[in-house]
């Protein structure tokens, strides 16, 4: 009901195969002292339990790469929302409400995630977790609730990883977003050393 059709936008397809079996992780160091334990396909597990099928890897429109690895953390490229009918294009606060934009930073997280599948070599299982989400909303000067829509993308990290979808978070408003998107979310996520 939000999408509008947008030619600039390029999609390419991206396949991969889980090949490895994932290791326990070592203890996260910013909100837990627990340790966890992650079995093999639990992620993609998750996926198909939230009805989720991931499109592919979405081609960056600009001179930049989708991610960047250094060491164990990989930071995302920002993710817009793009399915393949379109994409949410104008302002929170005039165009969308508060739930049109929580479902834009949804498929901000979905595409995200498929990113973030390329950058694991195929296995979901390797994100050990994710470090910090940066949300931006296209947003009039009145609007408020930036925080709110943010919440669409980091409530579905919570879902398909659990703990290791929590993060820390800013969410902030802008005049205007690449396209005219309404939501634009970049990430960091550490992943497992053999990853």
């Amino acid at each position: 009901f939000w999408l509008k059709r947008d030619s600039r936008a390029e999609t390419s397809s991206s396949s991969t195969t889980i090949e490895q079996t994932t290791k326990s992780s070592n203890e996260t160091n910013h909100h837990s002292t627990t340790p966890f334990i992650i079995m093999a396909g639990v992620t993609d597990k998750k996926l198909a339990e939230l009805g989720i099928t991931l499109p592919p890897c979405v081609v960056p429109m600009a001179s930049y790469v989708p991610f960047v690895r250094t060491g164990n953390v990989v930071f995302m490229s920002g993710q817009i929302p793009k399915t393949e009918n379109g994409m949410l294009i104008g302002k929170l606060g005039h165009d969308y409400s508060i739930e049109q934009g929580q479902e834009a930073a949804r498929q901000c997280a979905i595409n995200m995630i498929s990113a973030m599948k390329e950058a694991c070599g195929g296995d979901l299982d390797k994100v050990k977790q994710v470090l910090k989400v940066e949300g931006f909303v296209n947003s009039t000067p009145e609007f408020t609730d930036h925080p709110k829509v943010i919440n669409g993308f980091s409530d579905l990290m919570a879902q398909v990883f659990e703990e290791r979808g929590k993060h820390a978070r800013f969410a902030l408003g802008v005049s205007n977003l690449p396209l005219g998107v309404a939501v634009e979310v970049g990430a960091a996520f550490e992943i497992m050393p053999d990853a």
